[in-house]
């Protein structure tokens, strides 16, 4: 499972959970799976693969959701589904993608918002799986340079500051003439 940029989608493996068994009746859990679900002349082993998708599709679907919820704004594309079909004939996600938009914002200021929003959306999953990671070291990049940018603007902000002022008093800040004849800034 990721969160793509590019549609890219990465498998996701996930270690099956044992089900719990009928309170009932003492059952081993592939009977105890059989009778709730119906699929009386399936065997043991497909039993327990039928759990283990089940519990895979499950992860997988909480997964993209959770990239989904945090990356409101930001999605370009819905969660899409890799699905396997198992021995009942029913299929079930074993991976899955969501496309958000990464690209920078128009100003350093919004780029840097975009870049923690895009981490926090690639992050979101309790597992992020290494396309997650990825794209997460991505948007950490992308704030690091829009940090720079914003660090340089604002020191290249000073002096422009000052030229606005020297402007908007009509004086010229490059003249050096006499007395009285310049404008003192503070900024």
């Amino acid at each position: 499972m990721s969160v793509s940029p590019v549609g890219a989608s990465a498998a996701f493996a996930y270690a099956s959970a044992s089900a719990s068994a009928s309170a009932s009746a003492p059952r081993s859990e592939a009977a105890s799976s059989a009778a709730a679900t119906g699929r009386a002349g399936l065997s043991q082993d497909d039993l327990r693969v039928i759990g283990e998708l089940q519990t895979r599709d499950r992860a997988v679907h909480s997964h993209e959701m959770a990239h989904m919820a945090a990356g409101a704004g930001l999605v370009t594309r819905s969660a899409s589904y890799t699905y396997q079909t198992g021995p009942d004939g029913q299929r079930y996600a074993v991976g899955g993608e969501v496309g958000i938009d990464v690209s920078p914002g128009r100003t350093p200021q919004e780029s840097l918002a975009k870049a923690e929003r895009i981490r926090a959306a690639a992050l979101a999953p309790a597992d992020p799986s290494a396309q997650d990671l990825q794209v997460a070291a991505s948007a950490a990049q992308m704030a690091s340079e829009a940090r720079l940018e914003i660090s340089a603007g604002a020191a290249s902000g000073t002096a422009s500051r000052a030229e606005a002022a020297y402007a908007a008093a009509g004086a010229d800040p490059q003249a050096t003439s006499g007395a009285g004849s310049g404008v003192d800034v503070f900024a």
